[in-house]
């Protein structure tokens, strides 16, 4: 005979995609936010490696700080270069983007990304105003950064904002049927 009781699994809800206009959408806000980091993780491996390896960076003409700000004190925590920090920060987001691609209804996960993001878009207004009342110069690098930040923070929300809350269906335990129980080892006994 079989059994009628099925794992714990079975019974889990299935969460389905975001519906619009009759069709089926994944959000899109995490992929937007996986190719935003990536952009963030080359722009700051470029001014770690750079910084690292004690060569110049390449500034556009206009700009010509990028050199300036790198090495001036403000450019270190701890005798650490700040793009060392912030390749760490976009690559988080990265692994964050990454979570909310294979569940993008998690409420930690979609709340998690989003003050992840206004923590760097704080730190990046913060170094903005150091370049431009400390040092006088700023780093199109740093500007890059900046706006990659604030699109991840602007990602983030349009996240929260259009991802709705998980509808976790309610499951009914069915009632013990004893006409459909199984008779196990002595006669009259039932499990």
């Amino acid at each position: 005979m079989k059994s009628d009781y099925r794992s714990v699994a079975y019974h889990a809800p299935k969460l389905e995609p975001v519906e619009a206009s009759g069709t089926k959408k994944y959000p899109v806000a995490p992929y937007v936010v996986l190719a935003l980091a990536l952009i963030g993780m080359a722009d700051a491996f470029y001014d770690s490696y750079m910084i690292y390896t004690r060569q110049l960076l390449w500034c556009p003409p206009p700009i010509g700080g990028c050199n300036i700000v790198a090495n001036s004190p403000y450019a270190y925590i701890v005798d650490v270069p700040l793009g060392y920090f912030g390749f760490v920060y976009y690559l988080y987001m990265f692994v964050f983007a990454a979570l909310l691609a294979f569940d993008p209804f998690s409420r930690g996960l979609r709340w998690g990304t989003l003050l992840y993001a206004a923590i760097g878009v704080s730190f990046s207004i913060y170094f903005m105003y150091v370049q431009f009342t400390f040092i006088h110069a700023f780093c199109i690098y740093c500007l890059i950064s900046a706006v990659l930040t604030l699109l991840l923070l602007v990602a983030a929300l349009w996240h929260v904002k259009t991802t709705p809350k998980a509808v976790i269906p309610t499951t009914k335990m069915k009632a013990h049927d004893p006409a459909r129980s199984v008779t196990v080892g002595i006669s009259g006994m039932r499990a």
